[in-house]
């Protein structure tokens, strides 16, 4: 951008920013120059949203014609902070070599939603307003809050190794926040999915994804049934895609009938039970060599994202027509939302769901409790008998005589 001179402030410039507003005005960033010698130096002053002004800079200017004529050393130029694409370039080689799935989530949200908007500026040149503006686009474009609060996730933790890295020491934008806020930028997000399958559906399903003999041409990938079984596996043990992928014949233990499920999405390793179909699947599949893995791509490597294929297949049956709450439409993660919520449907208690699906607290299992409604109308019902049998025992009872007065 082009620095233009102000008017009656000698050495003064300042640029105007095409993002940036301050006050429901264009924001400007003020710039000093001075002769230090033969060397001409620019200084940067700062931006109007930050407290800066021409006459501000004047003084700064001041101070260093001042320090220039008495011999004074003037303050040392700063090394300008690296862009977010340097830091973006060092920190998804990190996340590929450290986070589950070789850090596929973040390299995807970086290059569609970060890259763009981001990639160009320094980091002490990315400021709220900018998070600000991405979310504001973001959902204006019908992302899902949880996707925006994701890429506000990550942006924090990219300044925080910057940090870590001693690539970067100034303030983190993302975990700023404006007075009399408390979440900060984070969006609000209710994101809690209510639709299960039916045991018909579940069962349409799978037999779609089985299908070999009749195949349509779009659906080559599921000659090897393995979409199909990844599935089932899912609706029976309630694990998650991520945890599927992840799979080694070591972690299938035949004898007991138990299926290991390591590096889950909140660190912990959990044993899941097998049903007797999961078991009879997972005995065919099992490596020759028990630390490969079970499921793996057409080059044999680790399987990194479900196919798309099983969301074609799903809109192909109808599942998700006429659905326009993005919480309700069907997705692989529906298998093991189904899962819990057939649980829920026999009765069976929270805190054991919970245990089964890995939540780190009863808490995030009450969303099923609303599916076992016989149980509640027994405890109902219970409590009703209970008052009933108390007040026919003091119908009953003789009533006590009167203590006599003096």
């Amino acid at each position: 951008m082009k620095k233009i001179k102000v008017n009656n402030q000698p050495g003064i410039y300042y640029i105007e920013s095409n993002e940036r507003r301050f006050n429901g005005k264009t924001d400007k960033c003020f710039y000093l120059t001075y002769k230090a010698g033969e060397r001409k130096i620019w200084e940067k002053a700062g931006w109007t949203s930050e407290g800066y002004s021409a006459q501000a800079a004047t003084h700064i200017r001041a101070e260093r014609l001042r320090s220039l004529r008495h011999g004074e050393a003037l303050p040392k130029q700063t090394k300008k902070p690296i862009t977010f694409s340097k830091l973006a370039e060092e920190y998804l080689k990190w996340s590929a070599e450290n986070k589950n799935r070789d850090g596929i989530e973040d390299k995807s949200r970086y290059e569609n939603h970060l890259k763009s908007r981001f990639d160009n500026k320094r980091l002490d040149e990315i400021s709220l307003l900018d998070l600000e503006r991405m979310k504001s686009e973001m959902l204006k474009d019908n992302l899902s809050p949880k996707t925006v609060s994701h890429c506000l996730s990550l942006i924090r933790a990219m300044f925080n190794k910057a940090a870590d890295w001693d690539m970067y020491h100034g303030n983190n934008p993302v975990k700023k926040k404006r007075p009399g806020e408390k979440k900060g930028i984070m969006p609000i997000i209710h994101n809690a999915r209510d639709r299960y399958f039916s045991d018909e559906e579940a069962g349409i399903l799978l037999k779609e994804l089985k299908r070999n003999h009749q195949i349509k041409k779009e659906y080559k990938e599921l000659k090897d049934p393995k979409l199909h079984d990844m599935t089932l596996i899912s609706l029976h043990t309630g694990a998650r895609a991520s945890e599927i992928f992840n799979l080694k014949g070591c972690d299938v233990d035949l004898k007991n009938d138990l299926v290991t499920l390591r590096d889950t999405k909140n660190g912990e390793t959990r044993y899941a039970p097998m049903t007797g179909t999961v078991k009879k699947i997972l005995d065919h599949r099992l490596p020759d060599n028990l630390n490969d893995y079970i499921f793996k791509d057409k080059d044999g490597q680790k399987i990194k994202e479900i196919s798309n294929a099983f969301q074609r297949v799903v809109d192909d049956l109808g599942f998700n027509n006429d659905v326009t709450d993005r919480r309700q439409r069907v997705v692989f993660h529906t298998c093991r939302h189904t899962f819990a919520s057939w649980l829920a449907i026999q009765g069976t208690p929270l805190y054991t769901i919970a245990k089964l699906m890995g939540h780190k607290s009863i808490a995030m299992s009450e969303r099923y409790s609303h599916l076992s409604p016989e149980h509640k109308k027994d405890v109902v019902k219970g409590l009703e008998n209970m008052l009933r049998v108390k007040k026919k025992k003091n119908r009953n009872s003789p009533r006590e005589k009167s203590l006599p007065t003096k």
